[in-house]
């Protein structure tokens, strides 16, 4: 069969790898060094003129980290990938590489928060920056917010709130006539269900600590793109900045990598069968998850995604706190948590977040309530996690 034949499920067990030059080792090693030595003058000196593509300090590039950078880069169809130290490093690198002083920004009002923080709370001061917050869930609303110095769009499709979709491909042609860069959070897809890029977005950023990785023992983020935009980002983001990715870690991506796809088809069952057992329940008022039927943007998941993930929100019909905090508290096998697309299953109030950062007001604005549940539906058997969210919803009184 020829390569470029090969399924990803394939190229994600062996691409990257030249096991020849690594006395046959079915896993690569981890080149745990700071830096690399040259024979000569002239050898390091071309390495210079060459810095995107040499090893020369760790801080650029790394042969473990670079393994990991070109499986990732395949997945995603791009051209090439960056690995850094966590997801925000990422994300900041490819805003940084994207706006310009007293430029303007559109992203949607459900952007991680994080990243929230880094447009409005510190590029917007640091850079003199204009942001425009919208629902997104329409093409027209973006050129709408179109200014004459708007540089960047910022997708997250899905979000990690509420889960809303944009129309990724139509978003992107828009950007384009417009010469408007575009960079897309995919960490809730992956570039196993959902490819961006191929849709016309000129950036794409993960999370490696979710589903990348998977198993709740890395830290790290990526982003992916054409080879010209990315080797800018290196020479200037990547190396001025530091965020490089330590090489344990990506080698603990490579490990990961290699059972993604069958992994993430077990999240996307048990969450299907989850999120459908909540939306039948009596105590339980809404269910948002892309995989569902009843989701208000289903047509528009079907026609980009080509599956889903184990991450889902929904909202308690009780707004007493009381028994909200007795059904959260309840749960046995759901650990309380951050994060998300580990083998482990969570669950999370995002307004224990919210309440701690704005007024009453400010968090009734948000249109979220006390009962609003996050939970990432992990690998554990789906009918034991059905009962433990029963027996917990069962605490709520009213």
């Amino acid at each position: 069969m020829n390569k470029k034949e090969r399924q990803i499920e394939t190229e994600l067990a062996h691409f990257a790898e030249d096991r020849a030059i690594y006395e046959g080792a079915v896993v690569p090693p981890i080149f745990q060094n700071s830096l690399f030595t040259y024979e000569s003058w002239d050898d390091i000196s071309n390495a210079f003129d060459d810095r995107t593509n040499s090893y020369i300090y760790s801080r650029g590039n790394n042969p473990t980290v670079k393994i990991a950078q070109e499986k990732i880069a395949k997945l995603a169809g791009g051209e090439r990938a960056l690995l850094f130290a966590s997801g925000m490093a990422a994300v900041s690198a490819a805003v940084l590489h994207c706006v310009q002083k007293d430029g303007h920004v559109i992203a949607i009002k459900n952007l991680y928060g994080p990243a929230n923080n880094l447009l409005l709370s510190y590029l917007q001061e640091k850079m003199n920056l204009s942001i425009t917050f919208i629902s997104g869930k329409e093409v027209a609303e973006f050129e709408q917010a179109i200014e004459s110095n708007t540089n960047l769009i910022y997708l997250e499709s899905p979000s990690s709130g509420v889960f809303s979709l944009q129309d990724i491909k139509g978003v992107a042609a828009l950007a384009k006539k417009h010469d408007i860069k575009t960079m897309i959070d995919n960490t809730w897809s992956t570039p196993y269900f959902q490819k961006p890029l191929c849709m016309g977005v000129d950036l794409e950023v993960h999370s490696c600590s979710k589903y990348l990785s998977g198993h709740s023992d890395v830290v790290a983020g990526v982003v992916i793109g054409s080879k010209q935009r990315v080797n800018q980002i290196f020479r200037r983001e990547y190396e001025w900045l530091g965020g490089r990715i330590a090489p344990m870690d990506a080698w603990l991506i490579i490990r990961s990598l290699r059972t993604l796809p069958i992994r993430l088809k077990a999240h996307a069952s048990n969450a299907l069968k989850v999120a459908t057992f909540l939306e039948n329940h009596p105590k339980v008022e809404k269910v948002n998850y892309p995989g569902l039927k009843s989701f208000e943007q289903y047509e528009l998941g079907q026609k980009q995604m080509s599956g889903y993930s184990g991450l889902l929100s929904f909202r308690l019909k009780t707004p007493d706190l009381k028994e909200v905090k007795a059904f959260f508290n309840g749960l046995k096998i759901f650990k309380i948590g951050v994060s998300w697309g580990g083998h482990e299953s969570l669950i999370y109030a995002l307004a224990i977040s919210y309440i701690k950062e704005m007024t009453p007001k400010q968090f009734d604005a948000t249109g979220l309530a006390f009962g609003d549940m996050r939970i990432s539906v992990g690998l554990e058997h789906v009918h034991d996690l059905i009962g433990d969210l029963e027996q917990a919803l069962q605490l709520i009184k009213e």
